[in-house]
């Protein structure tokens, strides 16, 4: 069930944010926003396709992947199971 992989993921960000890794303010706000977005992709179980979301897992995959390779491996994850659920 792919709803549930995500969530499952999602959690697994969230438990490695709360190990406090060295990011700045604006990179765990941004984070943060970006797992509210899920939050509510996940409440809301649309079947129409937000590739804005899927976009804004990828750019922050980016963003994180050289000086934060766990967050990035787990944001990825999240970018396979929002594919796989058709978003």
């Amino acid at each position: 069930m792919p709803a549930r992989e995500l969530q499952e993921q999602l959690n697994k960000l969230r438990e490695q944010l709360e190990q406090n890794p060295p990011l700045s303010e604006v990179e765990r706000a941004d984070l943060h926003a970006l797992m509210q977005q899920i939050e509510l992709e996940l409440e809301l179980e649309t079947k129409t396709q937000d590739t804005n979301l899927a976009d804004n897992v990828n750019l922050a995959v980016e963003r994180f992947e050289l000086e934060h390779p766990t967050l990035a491996g787990t944001l990825r994850n999240i970018v396979q199971a929002l594919g796989n659920m058709g978003i």
